[in-house]
């Protein structure tokens, strides 16, 4: 979705071509996984993070093309929303000092970007979801003037053939509805990616779904929308209903969602590319001008265009990516789950915990997902999202009687999951040292039973109770928030009480049907 797409008129000549060409995609992929035609294993690592722009009052700014212009970096792209901008980081070699590394990088760009956007009055927020946001934002005339986010917009509303519709029940009931996809704007995350070779593609992805609710439970950073208090962890649910080319007719027949947790284990990368083709109709039929059979067949590493981007408007939360470097091939996962933030040393410790806990997994004699049934973890991601910290979630019992008992996840990541995590991190090679310190912090927020979302509900009724209104709450709690997130220091260890003299900017902003 990366590349430069053109917003043109689009045939049914167009769509038959791009069908063509998708399952001539999908037999070369085939071959070259066959083939073994793929890029040694490297230990190659990937991040990036979506973030907010928001002014010194708290209320987002729809200035990502002034911001980005003033940074001039290839680091910092566009999000789909004017609101949003996205930070790359350089591939590492998983192992030494990475982890410090990946956080001097983070911290070094992020207050360089930081800097630019205050010449234009702004701060960069790192947050799952900015709770200032209010449903009059996040319009079409909102999105970010790209050519593919304007094609993506018209694509997915002809499919849907009516206003897309949230409806999330949580601590509150928030229901809103958009001509656009422009609500998924209020999502944005941290993307892990590891780099695999086919033969250890399924063993890494299954083992990042098993683990998919647990970086939920400790890492959730998304309580509100639209100014109401939902799921610890909303994006999933928001992210659903603001992709959802379904009709409530197709719903009811039980067709896929373009964002889902998945309904099964696999054995190789090419199930999920085949479910892919499979399930969902292409919304983007652009096509390139590679004939991928072809250069398979002179010896090439084809580019695959046309797979790579229908697999780019399916949205799953751990993606498989096929992608080109240096004129060979390879695959990576893509770990979606995560949000923004809080901090820096937040989104190391969560990283470091992925990383680790997924090679220790991938690599245990009886692995986990021949002990959770795939359905429990489904149960487990959608309990995670709603619960955050204090969920309870379903588990393989210890040692070899066998079975799956419910445990708090808090107990789950110290008592079993924090080991192996260290234990995945020894076999990386990372330096020890590093390998405390960060998951030292998700021991800390797992005692404490404190994460951003947590932190942010908190200081929102703290707020309330303080005499603010709803509105000037959130604005005071954001403001707070972008505080202690540019000091740096691990959001469990942030203080709820509110400063003496803390000011903010009331108003109904968040005029929705809510209950």
């Amino acid at each position: 979705m990366g590349e430069k797409v053109a917003a043109d008129g689009i045939d049914l000549a167009d769509r038959e071509r791009y069908r063509r060409k998708l399952h001539e995609c999908l037999a070369g992929l085939r071959t070259l996984l066959a083939e073994k035609r793929f890029d040694r294993p490297k230990n190659l690592i990937g991040l990036e993070i979506e973030l907010n722009l928001a002014g010194a009052d708290g209320l987002p700014r729809m200035l990502n093309s002034q911001v980005l212009e003033r940074i001039a970096s290839r680091d910092f792209q566009t999000e789909l929303a004017r609101c949003n901008l996205e930070v790359n980081i350089a591939p590492h070699r998983l192992a030494g000092r990475v982890l410090d590394q990946l956080a001097e990088e983070l911290r070094t760009g992020l207050a360089y970007a930081d800097r630019k956007a205050r010449e234009v009055a702004a701060r960069i927020v790192m947050i799952g979801i900015l709770p200032t946001l209010a449903a009059t934002d996040l319009t079409a005339a909102n999105l970010s003037a790209i050519d593919r986010y304007v094609l993506l917009n018209d694509q997915m509303r002809a499919a849907r053939g009516e206003d897309f519709a949230i409806d999330i029940q949580g601590v509150e009931h928030l229901v809103s509805r958009s001509a656009s996809i422009a609500p998924e704007a209020a999502c944005t995350s941290v993307q892990l990616h590891l780099q695999v070779t086919p033969g250890r593609f399924a063993a890494v992805w299954n083992a990042a779904q098993a683990i998919a609710a647990v970086q939920i439970a400790v890492g959730a950073n998304s309580p509100f929308l639209f100014g109401r208090e939902l799921w610890r962890e909303s994006r999933p649910p928001v992210f659903q209903q603001s992709t959802d080319t379904r009709a409530p007719e197709l719903q009811a027949q039980g067709v896929r969602p373009r964002t889902w947790f998945g309904e099964r284990w696999v054995d190789s990368a090419y199930d999920l590319f085949e479910e892919n083709l499979r399930y969902f109709p292409p919304l983007l039929p652009i096509c390139g001008p590679q004939d991928p059979l072809r250069t398979i067949a002179e010896g090439g590493a084809p580019d695959l265009a046309e797979l790579v981007l229908h697999n780019g408007t399916v949205y799953r939360w751990n993606r498989p990516v096929y992608a080109v470097a240096d004129g060979k091939a390879h695959l990576r996962v893509e770990n979606r789950v995560l949000p923004a933030g809080p901090t820096v040393a937040d989104v190391i410790a969560n990283t470091a915990f992925y990383y680790g806990l997924v090679r220790a997994l991938a690599e245990e004699p009886r692995p986990i997902w021949t002990r959770l049934p795939f359905a429990a973890a489904a149960a487990n991601f959608d309990t995670a999202c709603r619960y955050g910290i204090d969920a309870d979630l379903q588990w393989p019992r210890p040692g070899r009687g066998g079975g799956i008992a419910e445990i708090p996840a808090v107990r789950l990541v110290r008592r079993e999951l924090l080991p192996l995590a260290a234990a995945g991190l020894d076999a990386w090679g990372v330096e020890p040292a590093d390998r405390d310190l960060y998951l030292g912090i998700i021991e800390d927020r797992c005692a404490r039973r404190v994460n951003g979302a947590s932190w942010q509900a908190a200081a929102f009724h703290h707020a309330l109770r303080q005499g603010l209104d709803r509105d000037a709450a959130l604005t005071a709690m954001t403001r707070r928030y972008s505080e202690l997130m540019h000091a740096g220091d691990p959001v469990h260890t942030w203080p709820v009480a509110w400063p003496a003299g803390a000011s903010a900017v009331p108003g109904p902003r968040h005029a929705v049907e809510s209950a």
